[in-house]
């Protein structure tokens, strides 16, 4: 296992002699306590059964009983497609939570153990019919609306890619788009999307209308020429949305990147209207690293997305011609090549007194690396970007906001610590700390790097200073979010797996903490 100690119970499942004798005497000490404490534990044992089949819980006078029936198909499917080793580490839990009209807070803490048991070892290919079952952990977490209910009538976003972006597995946007587009059932929620494809044929802009508008997006796609330099065509997205009809019964227009997403739409659509829509207004935010501003600039990074208000955006269509000259385009060259961004950021700042106004929860996400640290910190963005790997960070929001659809759009990366150290980061990771939470956890960790350089400190603006990071210590392990499903009666499942051969996972002499990989399930389910 490693270095650590036999005292962390949940961490050991391998060795059979000191489990028989542990088992033994707290099977003793057990019986005589149950005698004196009959009615309590009578109550606890109740609801520990284990029904084997049930399709997901039952409601019994009011009581959840978990379904502890292992669905071998399902866990077979995340061998398949995670290269998991036949024989893991398994756990579930049934996490209940409670709608209250309460502000959503960056950790909440729970009086509670989240996994008091030992995880079961089992073989995915000689599957056990159930497996431990405990009774629900419960959570509270705020009165926040669901996303089928947001009218994103506002918007008219711009969007300029490839065909062969969105049609990679890799790269592909669709089901993002689907999830801040549409109500999740295939109906428009009142967003609109110009989407520009450089040197899409006839055909392939045809068939991208299809796909969007089958899944519910209310969408426009024209041709984009390559010819054109690349910080000229972003430019000329913006007059494109401005010249659309749609635009007069919309308050903002709105650029981003093939890889944006906005996890709440309701937030995006709340933040929005703290702003006079009828004044003009230019609004994104700084990348994180102040590498990049010390470099391109200090204007809206496009990727977390930019929002200008109708007039603003009407004034930057008069003037494109002016402002997308070769000698302009030359000036937005930052030394990587002209920059869109700059390109915007010099029309508008040269020919109006509008500058940028900042909106913080915007997330541009220049980071390498891992981006745990990000994810784990209780944040609650409005957009997020860089996540489909390549030179950037890897990360799947679009499983992680399915939780959205149980509990309300700020149940998504808020975060729930047990009294057994573990961290529940909604959606993406839940972290164990086995020498306890000793650390400030409103300090975001710093797993992540800019690049290309590291001055120690090119966060701090954006995201505060950071503490350091437990990567390689042996004082955490984190299980990271895979799959996600919401099930007909309403119950999302989440399984957050983790490979016994992560680098991350050594003590300070670099020997592993597992032997075995690990899956982890929780079950939300309503109070």
């Amino acid at each position: 296992m490693g270095s650590i100690s036999s005292g962390q119970r949940l961490l050991n499942t391998r060795n059979p002699f000191p489990r028989t004798i542990f088992l033994t005497v707290f099977c003793t000490i057990f019986f005589f306590f149950t005698l004196h404490h009959t009615s309590r534990h009578q109550s606890r044992v109740l609801q520990d059964v284990r029904p084997q089949n049930q399709v997901q819980v039952a409601n019994i006078n009011g009581s959840i009983v978990p379904n502890c029936f292992i669905n071998a198909t399902h866990l077979q499917s995340l061998q398949q497609r995670y290269g998991l080793e036949d024989q893991i580490e398994y756990a579930r839990r049934y996490i209940r939570f409670h709608r209250k009209p309460v502000d959503r807070k960056s950790i909440s803490k729970v009086d509670e153990p989240l996994f008091p048991e030992e995880f079961d070892s089992i073989s995915i290919r000689d599957l056990p019919q159930s497996t431990t079952c405990m009774i629900p952990f419960d959570v509270p977490v705020p009165m926040s609306p669901y996303p089928q209910t947001a009218d994103a009538s506002d918007f008219l976003f711009g969007v300029s890619t490839t065909f062969g972006r969105l049609h990679d597995p890799k790269t592909s946007p669709f089901k993002e788009w689907a999830h801040w587009l549409t109500d999740g059932y295939g109906n428009s929620n009142g967003g609109g999307l110009i989407l520009r494809l450089v040197d899409a044929s006839r055909e392939e802009i045809k068939q991208t209308k299809k796909t969007l508008s089958s899944m519910g997006i209310d969408v426009k796609v024209y041709h984009s020429d390559s010819s054109v330099e690349m910080a000229q065509r972003y430019l000329s997205l913006l007059p494109a949305l401005y010249n659309d009809s749609s635009h007069k019964q919309r308050r903002w227009l709105v650029m981003c990147d093939d890889d944006t997403f906005f996890p709440s739409m309701h937030a995006v659509v709340k933040q929005l209207a703290k702003y006079d829509h009828e004044t003009d207004l230019y609004i994104g935010t700084l990348s994180e690293d102040i590498n990049n501003v010390q470099r391109h600039g200090s204007q809206a990074f496009g990727g977390a997305g930019v929002f200008f208000s109708i007039s603003l955006a009407g004034q930057i269509a008069n003037l494109y011609s002016k402002c997308s000259t070769k000698e302009k385009v030359d000036e937005a060259n930052s030394g990587w090549g002209p920059q869109g961004d700059i390109l915007l950021r010099k029309c508008i700042y040269e020919n109006t007194d509008i500058r940028l106004t900042l909106l913080r929860d915007l997330y541009q996400l220049d980071i390498i690396g891992d981006a745990s640290g990000f994810y784990e910190a209780g944040l609650k963005p409005l957009s997020l970007h860089h996540f489909k790997g390549g030179m950037w960070h890897s990360a799947n929001p679009l499983q992680g906001a399915q939780i959205s659809h149980a509990c309300g759009e700020d149940c998504f990366l808020q975060r729930f610590q047990s009294n057994d150290d573990f961290i529940i980061s909604n959606g993406y990771s839940i972290a164990y700390y086995p020498r306890g939470i000793d650390f400030n956890t409103n300090q975001l960790e710093k797993t992540f790097s800019p690049a290309p350089d590291d001055f120690g400190w090119n966060f701090d603006l954006m995201l505060g200073p950071q503490r350091k990071n437990l990567l390689e210590t042996g004082r955490k392990v984190s299980w990271e979010l895979k799959d996600s499903i919401t099930h007909p009666d309403g119950v999302v499942q989440q399984s957050y797996l983790r490979r016994h051969d992560d680098w991350r996972w050594v003590d300070e002499r670099g020997e592993k903490l597992f032997d075995v990989d690990g899956v982890l399930e929780l079950f939300w389910v309503s109070a």
